[in-house]
């Protein structure tokens, strides 16, 4: 299966709600006032998101639509061009690729997001990429994440830095790191507990390991990945909002895409914060992690091609 017809498959629910919904709007040639209101409500509700909707409204209204061609088409090319432009920039591939110092990678998110399976699959991204990976079990508040994230650890066969149920998370990422740099590794991934945003002690608990770390290394964590659950729509841009303020995020991953139709809070997201994207989730499977491509991305969304 290609990449394309990965992102189709995952983006089935959400493109099929965007098709279906501009269908029941655009019944004429002509698009007026009244079809563009309903065009951006729709998207809105689709959870595009207020501003990226109000953008793609003004555009719409400013381009001719040819009156020989299906206007739900032009609406649907319209809108590909937008994600394309608007997301396009915020690729990043660049955590996969060869690096000459050790990458470290804080991974944060809320309760379920798919955190620890996230860290799997990325691992096993990296290590067909022939780097050497650690991953420390730093969610010690449940001992199934400890063993959750010691079973892909053996799946994949990478290394694994654990202590006890219970342990203090920023010692263990301190462990981790420090086995790392005398064992010639390249990547450090952490995997840290689930928490809500606004408990502040766990959230000072998170920024803990930020901060052990640079005792060893000034620089880590050098990638700061929060990840979210497509399935909580519009509750996911509080969500980057307060793990920013705590520290820096430097990417995001999206998982559950191919369970919901609110993928289009992905483009909420992008046109708020700009801030890179490294993945999605498009299902259970270990290769169903995709790195991020904005045209794959608009194109699977949009039904186009």
């Amino acid at each position: 299966m290609s990449i394309f017809e990965k992102f189709k498959l995952g983006f089935k629910k959400s493109a099929s709600n965007i098709a279906s919904g501009l269908k029941e709007i655009i019944i004429k040639k002509e698009i007026d006032d009244n079809t563009l209101d309903k065009i951006e409500e729709f998207l809105i509700s689709a959870d595009v998101g207020v501003d990226a909707s109000s953008d793609i409204r003004s555009i719409l209204s400013n381009k001719k639509i040819d009156s020989n061609s299906e206007p739900i088409n032009e609406v649907k090319k319209i809108l590909n061009e937008y994600i394309v432009e608007l997301m396009e920039p915020l690729e990043n591939k660049s955590i996969f690729e060869t690096k000459d110092y050790l990458n470290v990678t804080l991974v944060s998110g809320v309760n379920g997001v798919g955190k620890t399976t996230t860290i799997g699959k990325i691992s096993k991204i990296l290590k067909n990429n022939n780097r050497k990976v650690v991953l420390g079990a730093c969610d010690t508040f449940r001992a199934a994440a400890i063993e959750q994230l010691e079973t892909w650890s053996q799946k994949i066969g990478v290394e694994i830095i654990k202590s006890e149920a219970k342990a203090d998370p920023a010692s263990v990422a301190y462990k981790t790191l420090e086995y790392a740099k005398n064992n010639s590794f390249n990547d450090v991934l952490l995997d840290t507990a689930g928490r809500l945003q606004n408990k502040k002690n766990l959230m000072d608990e998170y920024k803990k390991i930020a901060n052990v770390l640079k005792k060893l290394d000034s620089k880590a964590p050098q990638e700061v990945i929060l990840v979210l659950d497509s399935t909580s729509g519009q509750n996911v841009i509080n969500q980057v909002e307060e793990f920013n303020k705590i520290i820096p995020l430097t990417g995001l991953i999206m998982t559950k895409l191919d369970g919901t139709a609110k993928g289009g809070v992905l483009i909420a997201v992008a046109k708020k914060f700009k801030l890179p994207i490294i993945c999605l989730g498009l299902g259970e499977k270990e290769d169903d992690l995709q790195i991020f491509d904005a045209r794959i991305f608009a194109d699977a969304f949009t039904q186009i091609n």
